[in-house]
């Protein structure tokens, strides 16, 4: 019954336009209330730092001209500790130089108003994006997606950007290459959640696609160099190198992660057999992206099953990174409409809630207990259930979808493609 009644709110126009109207206004509050927090006006209980805070902090940082400090955890601690009234908790800065420059603007007007603008915006070309990929399934996402993105607005985080970036990858990447590649390319902010795009564009003989990106890379990183000055790099690998002792060591919070790696180790697995375990899921990840490069499938499909496994390559990843699940999501609902059975679409549809859910709730209850170490003893909820829900879907493409399926669009045009 479950999936039959939320397939049931995309039967007519009306049922759709009052569920996502209803849906925009929610996350209209979410974003204003946040944004009101964030000026600190006097809503809201605790003032410890989110996301947002650490990329306006490391925009302040650009124009002092010391944002080198932000890759140096020590001096970031002291820094981040000032900002947040003495707070213990600390957010590593490993993003690329690219995304620092991008984030500059921000910083030249208040911080409630910056995360406003960024979030507004992001979230406009995400939605967009999204509806063109689903068309009247766009409802169906959102619903399914909407603690996703609750927790993506809570924190101020990215994901909304970055979902954006690889759901223009799908639609342009066969009609308009060099705009599919500079997609690509801007994916240079998280280049672990682009590795699977990547590969498919040179499996595809893609040029233009792989030609492009790389001209984004190699281009916005010597306007970095530029900017910032040579060493900028050094500084940035030392913070991925010591991120990467931090991961191994439990200290990022991997209750909220959505790896395979994160679950296991929020098991009681060691580092070393839980890093074994993400080796062999990012393989099988790579496996799915060569099946969609080379085996007959509509366009629609391949993307879609790059973009779900695209997730689970990289042992970092949060729950918030799994907004690109919507992308893939978007893309293959024709298909599992199609073929999946009723009880088959009922785990679609809920295994996702409860990844964003879980996040939101967990975040809430660091924020107001500032018990770090009870939050980091959970499960990673979205590390277990990401894998059965993976499973589940590309076997059902694969194995019903693709091999019955008569005529079939060859591009990503629009939603009904």
């Amino acid at each position: 019954m479950f999936p039959t009644t939320l397939e049931a709110i995309r039967s007519t126009t009306s049922k759709r336009t009052a569920y996502i109207s209803g849906i925009l206004a929610l996350l209209a509050v979410a974003i204003v209330f946040k944004a009101v927090w964030l000026a600190r006006l006097g809503l809201g209980h605790g003032r410890d730092l989110v996301d947002f805070n650490a990329f306006y902090i490391t925009a302040k940082l650009v124009w002092l001209g010391t944002v080198d400090q932000a890759y140096q955890f020590a001096k970031l601690i002291v820094i981040q500790r000032e900002v947040s009234g003495g707070r213990d908790g600390f957010m590593p800065w490993t993003y690329p130089p690219q995304f620092s420059l991008l984030l500059a603007p921000f910083a030249l007007i208040p911080v409630g108003i910056a995360y406003l603008l960024f979030v507004a915006s992001t979230l406009t070309l995400y939605l967009a994006v999204l509806r063109r990929l689903a068309g009247d399934n766009f409802v169906l996402v959102l619903i399914v997606f909407f603690p996703t993105i609750g927790i993506t607005l809570a924190c101020g985080q990215n994901s909304l950007l970055t979902a954006a970036l690889i759901g223009m990858v799908c639609l342009f990447f066969q009609e308009r290459p060099i705009l599919a590649g500079t997609a690509l390319g801007l994916m240079i902010i998280k280049p672990h959640l682009a590795i699977a795009f990547a590969v498919y564009a040179v499996l595809r003989r893609s040029w233009i696609v792989v030609m492009t990106a790389a001209a984004v890379v190699l281009i916005s990183s010597a306007i970095c160099t530029a900017v910032f000055g040579v060493e900028i790099w050094s500084a940035f690998l030392q913070s991925v190198r010591d991120s990467s002792v931090f991961l191994e060591h439990g200290n990022y919070p991997m209750h909220r992660m959505i790896s395979i790696y994160a679950a296991l180790r929020t098991a009681g697995l060691s580092a070393s057999a839980a890093f074994v375990a993400q080796g062999v899921a990012a393989v099988l990840a790579l496996a799915v992206v060569l099946i969609a490069a080379y085996r007959p499938m509509p366009a629609r499909e391949r993307f879609g099953l790059v973009a779900i496994v695209s997730v689970c390559i990289s042992p970092y990843a949060y729950d918030y990174d799994f907004l690109i699940f919507s992308v893939g999501l978007a893309l293959l609902l024709p298909a599992l409409l199609a073929s999946a059975r009723e009880w088959e679409r009922g785990i679609i549809y809920a295994l996702p809630i409860p990844i964003g859910a879980f996040g939101y709730l967990q975040a809430m209850q660091m924020a107001s207990s500032y018990n770090g170490e009870q939050a980091l003893s959970t499960f990673s909820i979205g590390g277990f259930a990401i894998i059965p829900l993976i499973a589940l879907i590309v076997g059902i493409v694969l194995l019903r979808s693709s091999g019955t399926e008569a005529v079939s669009e060859p591009t990503v045009r629009c939603a009904s493609a």
